[in-house]
C-alpha cells in the first residue's frame, strides 16, 4: 500500500516528511485529527527496516493506537 492509501485509509489530516542529509535525519510527522483542538503528540526514535514500516508506525501512533 502506498503512502497516499495509508493516509486516506485512516483519514489523517497531514503527513510530513523531513530530512537533513548532514545530520542523517529522516523523520515523519503525522497529524490524525484536530477537530477537538490542537494536536498533541510524542516522539519515537527508532531505526526501521523499511520506510513502509516507519510510515505505518507514525500513522498508528498519531491515532493513539499504542
Amino acid at each position: 500500500m502506498g503512502i497516499f492509501e495509508h493516509r486516506e485509509k485512516h483519514d489523517h489530516e497531514q503527513v510530513v516528511f523531513c530530512s537533513d542529509k548532514h545530520a542523517g535525519l529522516r523523520a515523519l510527522i503525522a497529524i490524525h485529527n484536530t477537530n477537538l483542538g490542537p494536536a498533541l503528540g510524542g516522539t519515537r526514535m527508532w531505526t526501521y527496516d523499511t520506510n513502509e514500516e516507519a510510515l505505518t508506525d507514525v500513522l498508528r501512533l498519531s491515532r493513539g493506537d499504542l
